[in-house]
């Protein structure tokens, strides 16, 4: 058996289409599989900031760039 907990959300009607949105885009089979990946992401990117790392992303242009992370 799982040891999990269920989660119910009350979210603006702005944040909800940017789930659906999500989902859409990456073809999750749930919300909650959304929410999970996002939260990895979330996470791991916290860390490696905490570790003194940046996110660079390079444009079309190939142009580099520095991205502010949450905090």
């Amino acid at each position: 058996m799982k040891d999990t907990t269920r989660v119910q959300l009350e979210l603006p009607a702005a944040s909800m289409e940017r789930l659906r949105a999500l989902k859409d885009k990456t073809e999750a089979i749930s919300y909650a599989e959304v929410t999970k990946n996002a939260l990895k992401v979330y996470e791991r990117l916290i860390d490696l900031s905490e570790s003194g790392d940046k996110l660079l992303l390079r444009g079309p242009d190939g142009k580099i760039r520095e991205i502010e992370l949450f905090y």
